[in-house]
């Protein structure tokens, strides 16, 4: 179709498709899927050839957050059932990071539940990062700890962090209404002071939380203004214990829709399929990825991932490879700039379950029809983690 066609050619380009051209994808019919994913497939080969970055997160501490974030297990009145425990002990912390490295990760994602660290947590994550790279000297190390103050970004950098992950998560017209104890503006401010020190931006979005189709253009388009090198694509887990456990609104074929409508937006950005892929991609996660070139091995945050080998397996069947440590994620005309975005205006929670920004009496934003209406709420594929960092049990890597 010609819509295809023209995101084809200017993907290739690095050139910013409309957002009616963005809608539109959106729009598509399940007819025309494997259309949409065929043709978003020759942007992404284009820039990343088959290759699949892999990515791990440590929960470095888990649960009792004071922020409201609706769609997060760790949240302020949070009844779910999740792992609760405070922070990690660098060695512990390394050698959970050590399995996801083992599993193939080429990055490790440290994360900590919180509205953002205190100095003192600054200096205990950046212990782990130098436990981390003193035996896995290549690795690339994320940090993702909520929103930042001055000079913490500068400290981190110090410390050895590559990246700092801060995910914009919805647009901001209904931020208010997904959380009410900080503002999209401080997270917006966060991403750019982690730019600003030297690190690899990593910022995203969750799909899922009842949003419009414009509210997802509207976080995707946001998202290349800020210019992250990487992108983390998450699909709401709905937490039972938490206000949008009855949000249900995903189809496999409205997800592979909305990963093919973020890599037109963003064609040379790191586009990591993470949190939910299990719960709403389900037998279709070889199809995204046609779309990403980039995912978590095993668990998330608080929630059981697919098994690592079968991450493994998946990657192999459909035709993919593991990225390997030595070589560069980003294309070379981003790569030359990396940890200060892309630049030229051309352009990625970890997890589950990322803190986000509020404040001043916000309006809740009306939410929309349920897209996967009349499909069946698949409960079943929600498992809380039990295992890896936190427990006495093996890491799923």
């Amino acid at each position: 179709m010609d819509l295809l066609n023209t995101l084809v050619d200017k993907g290739l380009r690095r050139e910013l498709p409309s957002r009616e051209e963005a809608l539109a994808v959106l729009a598509t019919s399940d007819d025309d899927l494997l259309d949409v994913v065929a043709a978003a497939g020759k942007v992404r080969r284009k820039w990343f050839g088959r290759r699949v970055k892999l990515n791990y997160l440590v929960n470095l501490k888990s649960g009792l957050c004071p922020e409201d974030c609706s769609y997060c297990s760790q949240r302020l009145g949070s009844k779910a059932e999740i792992l609760k425990y405070t922070w990690l002990k660098p060695e512990d912390a390394s050698k959970a990071a050590a399995a996801g490295v083992a599993g193939g990760a080429k990055r490790v994602c440290l994360v900590a539940s919180g509205r953002g660290p205190t100095d003192r947590d600054i200096d205990r994550v950046s212990k782990t990062i130098e436990a981390i790279k003193e035996q896995n000297e290549d690795v690339e190390v994320c940090a993702c700890l909520g929103l930042l103050s001055a000079g913490q970004a500068e400290r981190l950098r110090e410390a050895g962090a590559d990246a700092y992950n801060h995910n914009l998560n919805t647009s901001e017209a209904t931020y208010g209404g997904i959380t009410t104890t900080h503002t999209y503006a401080d997270r917006v401010d966060t991403v750019q002071q982690a730019q600003a020190a030297g690190m690899s931006a990593c910022s995203g979005l969750i799909a899922g939380m009842g949003e419009s189709d414009e509210d997802l253009v509207d976080v995707v388009f946001s998202l290349r203004d800020l210019d992250p090198d990487s992108v983390p694509v998450n699909f709401l887990i709905p937490f039972e214990g938490t206000p949008l456990a009855k949000e249900w609104n995903l189809t496999p074929q409205r997800a592979l829709r909305i990963l093919a409508m973020v890599r037109f937006v963003c064609p040379d950005v790191e586009v990591r399929l993470a949190g939910g892929r299990e719960v709403h991609l389900r037998s279709m996660q070889p199809l995204a990825l046609h779309l990403v070139n980039s995912i978590f091995l095993g668990d998330y945050l608080t929630s059981e991932g697919q098994e690592g080998k079968a991450d493994l397996d998946m990657i192999a069947d459909a035709g993919f490879e593991v990225e390997g440590a030595g070589t560069t994620t980003l294309p070379a005309h981003r790569a030359d700039v990396a940890g200060a975005g892309c630049g030229g205006g051309s352009c990625g929670p970890c997890g589950d379950d990322s803190a986000v920004p509020a404040a001043d009496a916000v309006p809740e934003a009306p939410v929309a029809e349920a897209v996967g209406a009349g499909q069946d709420a698949r409960t079943d594929l929600v498992a809380v983690r039990r295992r890896g960092a936190g427990t006495d049990l093996p890491p799923n890597a």
